[in-house]
């Protein structure tokens, strides 16, 4: 499979659902497998929360598969033989687009929070504006999972001429209160943490210690992310073995668990990417900016496909059945299809056997 990783560089404005402009920006972007004479095989993957561009293979030195690999490459559901797959890094993210701490042209500190909020929709629009940069006007699909889901959805409302296929996965219309309350645990452990000194630390400064906000606030999206029973099954009861039962703090396996991979999260990922993106899935509704959710859908064009996990404690199955329906009863082409899991919401992730399938019919 042919990787090419590369960064676009846009001076032109791009006006954003708030009113500002952000000016000049950079989104970085990976490809996989060969575009074709008419740039006719081409598939878009949107990313999630805490996603990259980097969605398959390996393409550097670190060794590090990219986060949907099972999915993505020769031979596979999505085939890299047959379909030329770009994905991007969105705005606001930390892994090369512009962010936060990108520098405020024409100075050379860093945005913080002078950097304006996004929407989804704001990172749909700058992902066409890199689509018509490559000359690439029409997509087989777009394919994404949670908030890649949302950007798929917001593609086909905004621009219902440009895919003829819309896979949405673990996602919602609408982001509802329940992921709201989730998020507002990070965003407020991230805020009052000290060493954050309200979005003025410098670049990098979290490389060796992470940032403690930052790692509390992500067990709450961790517990978001799985499910009672994928945690009953993987953690049980099981105590530290060399965790004193009844010293205070002595840890049961789950607990050390949370405190090793977010202690991580924190050192790679910045805060203040994490609390612009959480705003922007806050935002997200298909809605806004239509007088209804029926006048937005009646754009589509598109051939959507929603597929929710039973277990799902982020956006239930439910949110994605009534969305179903809506677009039915609209007549809207649309299929549906709830996958049986006690993973939780991040089976869209580890148990893509379960709906591989479902894609390669798609793409037939």
């Amino acid at each position: 499979m042919k990787i090419s990783t590369k960064l676009a560089h846009f001076s032109s404005p791009l006006y954003l659902e708030s009113g500002r402009i952000l000016e000049p920006y950079t989104i970085a972007y990976e490809t996989y497998g060969e575009l074709n004479s008419d740039n006719s095989n081409v598939i878009l993957i949107t990313h999630a929360l805490s996603g990259s561009h980097q969605a398959a293979g390996k393409a550097d030195s670190s060794n590090k598969v990219g986060w949907w690999d099972d999915l993505i490459g020769d031979g596979k559901a999505v085939d890299t033989t047959k379909y030329f797959v770009i994905c991007t890094n969105v705005l606001g993210s930390c892994f090369g687009s512009t962010s936060p701490m990108s520098n405020n042209y024409p100075s050379h500190q860093p945005f913080r929070l002078k950097f304006p909020v996004l929407t989804i929709k704001d990172m749909v629009k700058a992902q066409i504006l890199l689509l018509s940069s490559l000359g690439i006007y029409k997509l087989k699909a777009i394919i994404g999972g949670s908030m890649g889901g949302m950007q798929a959805l917001q593609f086909a409302v905004d621009y219902p001429y440009l895919s003829e296929h819309i896979v949405s996965l673990a996602a919602t219309d609408e982001t509802r209160a329940w992921a709201i309350a989730f998020n507002k645990v990070a965003i407020e452990a991230i805020r009052q943490d000290p060493r954050f000194l309200s979005g003025n630390y410098e670049k990098d400064a979290f490389l060796e210690q992470g940032l403690s906000g930052l790692a509390i606030g992500r067990i709450a999206g961790h517990i978001s992310y799985l499910s009672p029973k994928s945690m009953d099954k993987k953690f049980a009861r099981d105590y530290v073995s060399n965790d004193g039962l009844f010293e205070l703090f002595g840890r049961y396996e789950v607990e050390r668990y949370m405190e090793y991979n977010t202690a991580n999260f924190s050192k790679y990922f910045d805060p203040l990417s994490y609390l612009y993106i959480v705003k922007a899935i806050n935002t997200f509704s298909l809605q806004r900016g239509y007088d209804s959710k029926e006048e937005a859908i009646l754009r589509i064009k598109s051939n959507i496909h929603l597929i929710s996990f039973s277990s799902d404690y982020l956006f239930f199955s439910s949110e994605m059945s009534e969305f179903h329906e809506l677009l039915i009863a609209n007549n809207i082409s649309s299929t549906y299809e709830d996958v049986q899991s006690d993973y939780g919401h991040d089976a869209f992730l580890v148990e893509v056997y379960k709906f591989e399938d479902k894609i390669r019919e798609i793409l037939k």
